[in-house]
């Protein structure tokens, strides 16, 4: 039986996405690419590995235990490779990273651009989703490490603070806050609103903000990507309470004005990694170079 180790990387991501398209973007393939080697692999082995149920893809019973066995296989060889580039004396390796679609655009990319430009025989993956996403997968071991909203409930996690957010209500430019003063919850929860999806962290916590000042908004619009709300904040449709470092750059240029909240609202954003994760040079430096972030940030 000829099974390869690109095709099984292959399931392996698609199976991690639940989408073809998103494991081609990750492995920098075309998506009749993947399917192709997905095909190939289903063929050697006589039976399906994966399905389609509505939008999503599924692993099939087979698929599962494949990728059981052979994830195992392929974290073994894996470190063994960073083992052998550790007696040449260089840090190389893959950090597989799992962190939101908001702070890979606005907070992560100095940091990384640092390690790829200091570390060019690394390989570095990051996979955005919402924070319980990630942290299920960095249990499962599907991802070294995240960089999600805190809390996260899971046991098995160890959690260092990375930054503490301040969140503010942005509006269209014309809108004018009153000077000098924070904006309360009684008086959003008047206007229109465009705020995060449900489920996600940052929505529970201004949820909660909401909730403390006596006040709900009322049917607000909802979606689950940060550009998109701005960018509709922007036209005039309503207002939303966002990131302060997601918003800053649309507040100077004046195509979003925003205002403190009163009370002041913040979310804390940390590293989530296993307690029993194995500490290797690669990820040693990755988390480095992320602590120089949290500095400069701090």
């Amino acid at each position: 039986m000829n099974v390869q180790l690109a095709h099984l990387h292959t399931l392996r991501s698609v199976a991690r996405h639940g989408s073809f398209s998103r494991a081609a973007r990750e492995l920098r393939l075309t998506q009749p690419a993947v399917s192709m080697q997905v095909r190939q692999l289903e063929r050697e082995l006589g039976l399906p590995l994966l399905e389609r149920v509505g939008k999503r893809t599924y692993t099939t019973k087979a698929g599962e235990l494949l990728l059981a066995h052979a994830g195992r296989a392929m974290q073994e060889l894996d470190r063994g490779l960073e083992l052998i580039q550790e007696l040449r004396g260089v840090v190389a390796g893959r950090i597989r990273l799992g962190t939101s679609a908001s702070f890979s655009i606005y907070l992560l990319p100095p940091a990384l651009r640092r390690f790829r430009a200091r570390y060019p025989r690394t390989e570095l993956v990051v996979v955005t989703g919402n924070a319980p996403e990630i942290a299920r997968a960095v249990v499962a071991n599907e991802l070294d490490v995240g960089i999600v909203s805190l809390p996260v409930r899971e046991r098995e996690l160890s959690v260092t603070a990375l930054h503490r957010d301040e969140l503010v209500a942005i509006a269209p430019p014309g809108r004018r806050w009153p000077r000098g003063r924070r904006v309360k919850a009684a008086e959003l929860a008047g206007e229109p609103l465009i705020l995060f999806e449900q489920g996600a962290t940052l929505r529970r916590v201004i949820d909660a903000w909401f909730q403390r000042g006596g006040a709900a908004p009322a049917l607000p619009m909802e979606l689950g990507n940060t550009e998109a709300i701005k960018k509709l904040v922007e036209s005039g449709l309503g207002l939303s309470i966002t990131s302060w470092f997601a918003a800053k750059a649309d507040v100077r240029a004046r195509r979003l004005t925003a205002a403190k909240l009163d009370p002041p609202l913040f979310r804390q954003i940390g590293i989530v990694l296993r307690r029993d994760k194995p500490r290797t040079p690669v990820l040693d430096a990755f988390l480095a170079i992320v602590d120089g972030l949290r500095r400069s940030l701090a």
